[in-house]
């Protein structure tokens, strides 16, 4: 499976997770492909907006790159909805980051495993927070 394909069944995984709890949600068509910010999943309900980059990893940690955070948070600024980040690392749930949970080094913002138990929310944790 491809790298691409593999973060395509991912987003659509998502979308499914979704649409199960009752929330509307769409993957963004070419998101990371032009030169306008755009999220990978927007996912919504009569009260919230939620801006998804999502990355599935086999590593027990993820970097994200200063200039995808920026752009995440640009998009969900400019259309009202919450930026966070949602990771599948191989072998465990779904995880949902908010962007100021990351850790920052010199190159990146960085999320791992460990991480989770402190920084990290469940989907079921996500979509029953207020924001």
């Amino acid at each position: 499976m491809s790298l691409k394909s593999k973060g395509s069944n991912a987003e659509r995984a998502l979308v499914k997770m979704f649409w199960g709890s009752g929330w509307a949600a769409m993957r963004a068509a070419g998101s990371g492909s032009t030169h306008f910010p755009s999220p990978d999943v927007l996912a919504a309900n009569k009260i919230r907006r939620i801006a998804i980059e999502s990355k599935a990893t086999k590593d027990t940690r993820k970097y994200f790159p200063d200039e995808e955070i920026k752009q995440l948070r640009d998009f969900a600024d400019y259309f009202g909805a919450e930026p966070w980040l949602a990771i599948k690392f191989d072998g465990i749930a779904w995880v949902f980051v908010n962007p100021e949970d990351l850790k920052k080094t010199k190159e990146a913002n960085v999320f791992s495993v460990d991480d989770i138990p402190l920084r990290g929310l469940s989907f079921e944790e996500l979509i029953q927070t207020t924001s």
